[in-house]
C-alpha cells in the first residue's frame, strides 16, 4: 500500500467563504430526505457527508450525483451482508449498503475479508466504514479498482486518491479488517523501557518528599 493521509483528526481551516460543517449536514441530511430517504436514514447521511467533507473527500458531489441518478435508475440493498456480496439484478445502493454495513459490524468483523460486487457511488459507502472502524476499534482497509483506503477508526483516512475524483461505481471491492499490533519490534520496545527504567529511582524520591511534605502539612 503507499497510501497517503488526506486530513487528521477532522480538523478543518475556517473560512468565511466555506460552508460549515453544519451546513453541509443539514443540508445533505434534507436533500436526502426529499429524494425519497426516510428522516432517520437521512440522518445517517448527513453525518457521513459531514465526515468525508471533513476528510476532503468530495462527498457533496457525490452525494449530488448520487441522488440525480436515483430519480431515473433503481439500485438495490443487502440487508444482511455475508462473506461474498452481488447484487441480483442492479447496484448497491452505497447509502443504504452502508447503513447496513454499520448496523452489522459487531458480526461482520468475524470475517477476515468482505467482498462486494457492483457498489454505486463508493465513496458514499467509504463513509460508513469509517464509522464502523471507530465502533470496533480497529482499522479497516477498503480497495476497489485501483483505489485504496486505511479508515484509522474514524481518526483520518489514508488514500492514494489525491486531488482526483473518485469513481462512481466499483465494480469488484473488498474490505479486509486490520488486526491491532504494535507498529514497532519487540526489541525497539524493550530498549526503550531499559532506558525509561532510569527514571524510576527519581520517581520514588520525588514521592517519598511529597509524602513527607504532605504529612508535615497534615499535622500542622
Amino acid at each position: 500500500m503507499n497510501l497517503k493521509i488526506l486530513v487528521s483528526n477532522g480538523f478543518t481551516i475556517n473560512s468565511r467563504f466555506m460552508k460549515s460543517l453544519s451546513e453541509i449536514e443539514t443540508t445533505s441530511r434534507r436533500a436526502s430526505r426529499a429524494s425519497g430517504f426516510s428522516w432517520g436514514i437521512s440522518e445517517e447521511v448527513g453525518k457521513s457527508i459531514r465526515l468525508l467533507e471533513i476528510f476532503s473527500f468530495k462527498g457533496i458531489k457525490n452525494l449530488n450525483d448520487y441522488l440525480n441518478e436515483r430519480i431515473n435508475k433503481k439500485f438495490e440493498n443487502s440487508s444482511l451482508i455475508k462473506r461474498d456480496n452481488k447484487p441480483k439484478k442492479f447496484s448497491y445502493c452505497p447509502i443504504l449498503l452502508g447503513i447496513s454495513f454499520l448496523d452489522q459490524i459487531n458480526n461482520l468483523e468475524k470475517y477476515d475479508k468482505i467482498n462486494f460486487s457492483n457498489i454505486a457511488y463508493p465513496l458514499l459507502f467509504l463513509s460508513f466504514l469509517s464509522r464502523s472502524s471507530e465502533v470496533i476499534g480497529k482499522k479497516i482497509y477498503f480497495k476497489f479498482d485501483n483505489q485504496e483506503f486505511l479508515m484509522n477508526i474514524n481518526v483520518n483516512i489514508a488514500s492514494n486518491l489525491l486531488n482526483e475524483n473518485c469513481p462512481n461505481f466499483a465494480k469488484n471491492a473488498q474490505v479486509i479488517f486490520i488486526k491491532n499490533e504494535d507498529n514497532f519490534h519487540e526489541q525497539d520496545w524493550k530498549s526503550l523501557y531499559r532506558l525509561s527504567e532510569q527514571t524510576f529511582v527519581d520517581e520514588s524520591e520525588s514521592l517519598k518528599k511529597g509524602a513527607a511534605g504532605a504529612g508535615l502539612t497534615d499535622n500542622d
